[in-house]
């Protein structure tokens, strides 16, 4: 089983998801939001990174994935979320951890099917895949997706890395 740390960054709040999978069957570890304080900008960046170390020296994840950065209207919100990616993935490549990145996109195909599925969608499919009987935060249920794409498509490209797919 391996173990993978999903992030899904912010620059007010941070989720991460920790979960188990073998490939075909994940079990839900731990997650929960980092929620950041203060209106200094480079000190919100340091409590990302610190307290996304923290989750990892507790937890031990095998790998880190975290969401990709998208186009927003705002390109200064665009901006600040990068650089808030930037102190996630500093904390996992720090802590020895080999970081992924996923588009929203490629994350909603592979946990609902629908790329286009709304938050909705993406919290119900979480709670169902890790049989989970709990209301999830946005944040929290997104770091889940993005751990749980990891885990399905890095399945896919071990089987087909060992000749698993044949015609």
């Amino acid at each position: 089983m391996l173990r993978i740390l999903g992030i899904d960054p912010g620059s007010r709040v941070t989720g991460y998801g920790i979960i188990e999978s073998n490939g075909h069957q994940s079990q839900h570890i731990a997650s929960g939001c980092i929620r950041l304080s203060g209106d200094n900008f480079p000190d919100r960046l340091g409590q990302i990174f610190m307290q996304v170390s923290e989750v990892i020296q507790l937890h031990r994840p095998d790998v880190m994935a975290i969401e990709d950065v998208f186009v927003s209207k705002n390109p200064s919100s665009a901006l600040k979320l990068g650089q808030a990616r930037g102190a996630a993935i500093c904390a996992g490549i720090t802590n020895g951890l080999a970081v992924s990145e996923y588009t929203p996109r490629t994350v909603k195909q592979s946990v609902v099917g629908n790329g286009g599925a709304d938050k909705v969608q993406v919290e119900q499919m979480v709670r169902l895949i890790l049989k989970l009987d709990t209301v999830l935060a946005s944040d929290q249920a997104d770091a889940l997706a993005i751990a749980l794409s990891h885990a399905h498509i890095g399945s896919t490209k071990q089987r087909l890395a060992a000749g698993g797919w044949r015609r």
